[in-house]
């Protein structure tokens, strides 16, 4: 987007990734802030903007919803799975019937428009939430994702969706649990270009099976990373040396299946892969080095370990598609040294006796 064009994108609920600042992150939720953090640095991300949080909340407001949906959570009981999946379908009911405030849905076809003056350009539209991507409460997979939208209706459409999904049975629990609250938590919406992946994946900049920081593993498969994201195929996993760069292990899987797009249908597919290529790895040494690199400048630049989606297209051209603080190790450790202390201070106790005889 050029500056004569971003003179035409209402800014109370439009944000460009590649003009939004520091003041503009917290209107933009965990993964929206982090493609602007990115695109600031350098860092290739596809093109593309928020739907500010500022545009869900005039949705609230505008339609009288917020008024239903505190009315659905004041009967609310996260211990019935019953009734939290019946609430969970009025609520997410709700806020996709009711319309959509005009300057809102204007602002969201403005901005697509300047990205697709012919209405055609396939964008992701991912939620973000604003309680998403912190240290110790990941929202990764709790609200939804579209791949492959094409056009302006579609696009309108996807990010009523994306608010809606606030409102999932297992989002609703998953905020009860870590005492997020639940109308408090406001959803803005990533809308971006999408990429024809030839192969993608993610990331850790460490070992996330015992925490080792000298250590960039990767996972990858053919086509979208969705699959790999979402755990449906066991991918090929890379660990590369963090200082020497160098691959240390390589172990490649069988990969029956991609999720590739289909342009004519305008939506992607699952496809399955043909003999020849399922055991070929899907990246070369120098790729999984690049990725590994990408991945090290993010931790530098960020702090802390970091978990990067990413993106090999079709003309081998390597982008950030999401970064967020590692989970994984740091919950898992969290746990184990909680029982560890636990187990040592029992332990402690019964042996005192004998370790002043010593």
């Amino acid at each position: 987007m050029t500056a004569s064009a971003q003179m035409t994108i209402d800014p109370r609920f439009i944000l460009p990734f590649e003009s939004a600042t520091d003041a503009d992150h917290p209107r933009m939720g965990g993964k929206c802030a982090s493609l602007a953090r990115m695109i600031a640095m350098g860092v290739p991300v596809p093109r593309g903007f928020a739907v500010a949080t500022d545009a869900y909340a005039a949705h609230l407001a505008a339609t009288g919803l917020e008024a239903a949906i505190r009315e659905e959570l004041s009967h609310l009981d996260t211990h019935n799975v019953t009734d939290e999946e019946a609430r969970s379908q009025a609520i997410r009911h709700l806020v996709t019937e009711r319309a959509m405030p005009t300057e809102v849905e204007t602002a969201i076809r403005a901005a697509y428009a300047l990205m697709s003056p012919a209405d055609d350009l396939p964008v992701a539209v991912r939620s973000s939430a604003t309680a998403e991507d912190m240290p110790d409460a990941s929202f990764a997979g709790q609200q939804d994702t579209y791949l492959w939208v094409v056009g302006a209706d579609e696009v309108v459409a996807k990010v009523r969706s994306c608010w809606a999904s606030l409102f999932t049975a297992r989002a609703m629990s998953y905020r009860a649990d870590h005492n997020l609250g639940q109308i408090e938590v406001l959803m803005a919406v990533a809308v971006q270009e999408m990429v024809d992946a030839r192969s993608a994946g993610v990331a850790m900049t460490l070992d996330p099976i015992n925490g080792d920081r000298t250590k960039i593993v990767i996972d990858a498969s053919w086509g979208l990373g969705e699959s790999v994201v979402s755990g449906e195929i066991t991918p090929d996993n890379f660990t590369v040396e963090k200082v020497m760069m160098q691959v240390q292990k390589r172990r490649i899987a069988e990969k029956t299946h991609e999720i590739v797009a289909d342009p004519a249908a305008r939506r992607t597919i699952d496809r399955e892969i043909e003999e020849g290529r399922r055991s070929q790895p899907s990246l070369s040494d120098d790729e999984v080095i690049a990725v590994a690199q990408l991945a090290r400048r993010l931790e530098k630049a960020i702090g802390g370990a970091q978990d990067l989606e990413w993106a090999i297209d079709r003309q081998g051209r390597l982008v950030a598609l999401q970064c967020r603080p590692e989970t994984v190790w740091s919950q898992k450790k969290a746990a184990t040294q909680t029982f560890s202390m636990g187990i040592e201070g029992v332990l402690g106790t019964l042996l005192a006796p004998i370790q002043n005889k010593l």
